[in-house]
């Protein structure tokens, strides 16, 4: 269990009456069971994400959302209506979902109006709506463009506007900026955002970087070896990792060994350092007894630069990032933390600072026990 400081004014993941609705979710290849009993409720106009490594079961849920993989347990519902259930596979295309793929699937032969008009055979208006969804996503006047002369991320406007024209229930997204250099994947991912919230549709995305999860989504479920870790706000689960597996996915980190010396107090064991530089007063009670040992998780924002600080480390590795440098720092008894220090402090490797270790909002987890 662990244990965590509240901060004040906290984002809480979006409530409302569910939309989308998947409860005790199962999914299985042959015998390979590759998702197991997942549950999680989204309510209409919400944004969520599905955040894990390849091979977690992620794409795997977004197929049994879809339609294209039934499911061996649970039940997956829209407004109300069950959509997969054992024995119960409603037909993609009755399901009222759309999809964005990760290679965008636009026809080639196809100009971008085309594109985007391909699902509104029905619609009353469709060249209206078609330049409506264009006008959305900044594309206005390409409308007589192929894909081809187009821009990787033009292109991923093109398949937004074409899932999003016919007004789906949902939206699913299969790592739809994989394909997308780093520097644009975080500000498309905010722009997406930005569309469909302007739509008020709401939305499914897969993902395994975290960056584009938290620009994205209002909330984020992590998922590791088919089972959902957490399902909770981007802040939360960066200030608030419900386990180690989370608290190693989500952000950077480093955890240091300490003991419970106190309803409140925490002792580090960092060898060669005073005592008063190492025992910590926590805001709320700890779940666990006294010396218990424990494992405290230090975020790159909780290791402070400080010239005048008692506390000594040695740099090891140091990543300019502009406005900031991310060091890599040996304690004294050689265990290493991570820093977050403002660019205009530029030390040089071997070179010792000063530090402030910042444990007000503490997330510790008990010490895990080697079996032999």
């Amino acid at each position: 269990m662990p244990a965590t400081t509240d901060h004040a004014h906290a984002p809480a993941p979006p409530q409302g009456k569910p939309w989308l609705a998947v409860e005790h979710l199962t999914m299985q290849y042959g015998a390979r069971q590759v998702v197991s009993d997942l549950s999680f409720a989204l309510p209409q106009g919400a944004i969520a994400c599905l955040l894990g490594p390849s091979g977690c079961g992620k794409t795997t849920v977004l197929r049994a959302l879809a339609g294209f993989e039934p499911v061996a347990a649970g039940r997956i519902s829209l407004d109300g209506q069950t959509l997969s259930a054992p024995g119960r596979l409603l037909p993609p295309e009755r399901r009222r979902i759309g999809m964005v793929f990760q290679d965008y699937a636009l026809f080639p032969h196809l100009t971008v109006a085309q594109n985007v008009g391909f699902g509104l055979r029905q619609h009353p208006q469709p060249d209206e709506r078609v330049q409506e969804m264009l006008g959305i996503v900044g594309l206005g006047r390409s409308g007589h463009r192929f894909p081809h002369e187009l821009s990787g991320g033009q292109q991923q406007r093109v398949a937004l506007a074409r899932a999003l024209a016919p007004q789906p229930s949902v939206l699913l997204m299969d790592e739809p900026f994989s394909n997308l250099d780093v520097s644009l994947r975080e500000r498309l991912a905010a722009e997406v955002r930005d569309i469909l919230k302007a739509t008020h549709t709401t939305a499914v995305m897969v993902t395994h970087d975290q960056a584009e999860a938290f620009a994205m989504a209002d909330v984020v479920g992590v998922l590791a070896d088919g089972h959902l870790q957490q399902w909770d706000t981007a802040y939360a689960l960066y200030h608030r990792p419900a386990n180690r597996r989370v608290a190693n996915f989500v952000g950077q980190g480093a955890f240091l060994p300490a003991v419970v010396s106190g309803p409140r107090q925490l002792t580090l064991q960092i060898d060669g350092v005073a005592e008063s530089d190492r025992s910590f007063n926590t805001d709320t009670p700890l779940p666990f007894g006294p010396d218990t040992a424990v494992d405290v998780l230090l975020r790159p924002d909780d290791v402070v630069h400080d010239d005048h600080s008692h506390l000594q480390a040695r740099v090891v590795h140091k990543a300019f990032r502009g406005a900031d440098f991310l060091y890599t720092l040996a304690l004294p008894d050689g265990s290493e933390v991570l820093s977050l220090v403002p660019s205009h402090h530029n030390h040089a490797l071997g070179e010792s600072v000063g530090i402030q270790l910042d444990l007000s909002h503490i997330v510790a987890f008990e010490r895990l026990t080697e079996t032999t």
